[in-house]
């Protein structure tokens, strides 16, 4: 499959027209069609109906394939070029709301006490734009949270050819409004929440789906959804009565509501670092500072 013909795939189908493709892109809309005909030639199946444009059951398939298809071959792209272009005083960082706690602070104050004039840009993300930043060069390390069982890594998509680190497992917390029935516990347990309204935050909250998969139930249903990286927002919300959100203890307490520890199922709230397998001088040595912080045998 030819990638520019996926990339023309994506533009059809994000526009629902093949002339807004074409301005997209830059082509003219008779390009546009008969990339679409190669492709669909060369797979053998219609992936467009043309009136009105929509994916076809074997496009919606294919669709669901093509971003890590091109994501892969973006990062392929991008590490050959680190191998030519090392950016010896700059480090650009990206990392998910909750990821960027206090060992990569510590770790990244030493980095610029000791190197000298560097220039570090730190970028605040959601977790699936963070992996694509350092996976196609625009970032050289990421941090990424989220849930997992003590000791365990986290759930991350294929990453290629990536080192990934552990930074820190702090405890799980659920952040209540004040005044809720549960939120002067000690402890609580995720299972007796499975009915609760929730806050669907993926890009700063434990996301509803992953609450779903350890607990093993179809609940954890959203009250209403919250898009993009502000935890204040989040907060906010919960204050309001909104709903729940799972978010580490540590971070939950700064926020200002009640937040209660998750005792089970047994998880605990990870962040790790990725960076790829042949990193920039600085964000070698801020993985390397990083590593040297971490309790043995983690």
């Amino acid at each position: 499959m030819d990638p520019h013909l996926l990339r023309t795939l994506v533009a059809v189908l994000d526009h629902r027209s093949f002339s807004g493709a074409a301005s997209a892109l830059g082509y003219t809309q008779s390009a546009v069609s008969q990339h679409i005909a190669a492709l669909e030639a060369d797979l053998g199946t219609r992936l467009v109906e043309r009136r009105p444009v929509a994916a076809t059951p074997a496009g919606e398939r294919l669709m669901e394939h093509v971003p890590a298809l091109l994501l892969r071959l973006d990062a392929a792209r991008a590490d050959l070029a680190r191998l030519h272009h090392v950016r010896r005083a700059r480090l650009a960082l990206a990392c998910s709301p909750a990821a960027l706690g206090p060992a990569v602070a510590r770790a990244l104050a030493r980095l610029r006490g000791a190197a000298g004039p560097l220039d570090v840009e730190v970028r605040t993300l959601g977790r699936e734009a963070v992996i694509e930043e350092v996976l196609t060069g625009r970032a050289d390390l990421g941090l990424v949270d989220g849930a997992a069982a003590p000791s365990d890594p986290l759930p991350l998509p294929d990453l290629g050819p990536t080192t990934t680190l552990a930074v820190a497992e702090e405890p799980l917390a659920v952040l209540f409004p004040g005044g809720h029935p549960l939120a002067g516990r000690g402890s609580v347990r995720l299972t007796d929440l499975t009915e609760a309204q929730w806050i669907d935050a993926p890009d700063t909250a434990v996301p509803l789906d992953r609450l779903r998969a350890v607990c093993r139930t179809d609940g954890f249903r959203p009250r209403i959804r919250h898009h993009g990286t502000d935890l204040h927002g989040l907060a906010a919300l919960v204050a309001a009565g909104h709903g729940l959100a799972a978010l580490p203890l540590p971070l939950a307490t700064t926020l200002g509501g009640p937040a209660v520890r998750v005792t089970e199922p047994r998880l605990v709230h990870r962040t790790e670092l990725v960076h790829p397998a042949s990193p920039t001088e600085p964000a070698r040595r801020l993985a390397d500072l990083v590593r040297h912080d971490l309790p043995e045998g983690r």
